[in-house]
């Protein structure tokens, strides 16, 4: 019997548990929710649903992950922190583990901004450290 995909954002669910339902419609419920769902569809490469939940005033015109080269494998995530000074805004802060090419594995730390807007939460930016 084959077993369930486990979700690529580290929570231990299954996908279909876990970002699966984020990236087939449902409203991610938190900021932090939203944001594993953005890593997990990095790591499938679901770039109209990465796209869709990029707020429009800072959303790219695409992303070309089809035609990257090299591509990213992508190794783990890791939420360091996730604050909701607001109802509508959220802050979370996270690294992503990530190896290029046949490269060295690589860290990406990143404090991201969210904002929600008609019940749904939106990626609008980040800082790099």
């Amino acid at each position: 019997m084959p077993t369930a995909l486990t979700c690529p954002c580290g929570s231990g669910a299954t996908l279909a548990n876990c970002c699966g339902r984020w990236h087939a419609g449902e409203p991610a419920p938190t900021a932090e929710a939203m944001m594993r769902s953005r890593y997990a569809a990095y790591v499938l490469g679901l770039e109209d649903y990465l796209l869709a939940t990029w707020h429009e005033s800072t959303r790219p015109a695409s992303l070309g992950l089809a035609t990257q080269s090299p591509r990213p494998t992508w190794l783990g995530l890791s939420v360091k922190r996730h604050e909701t000074p607001t109802p509508e805004s959220a802050i979370v802060e996270f690294v992503a583990r990530l190896r290029m090419g046949g490269g060295s594995a690589e860290r990406m730390h990143e404090t991201s901004r969210f904002v929600r807007e008609g019940g749904r939460w939106f990626y609008v930016d980040g800082t790099l450290d």
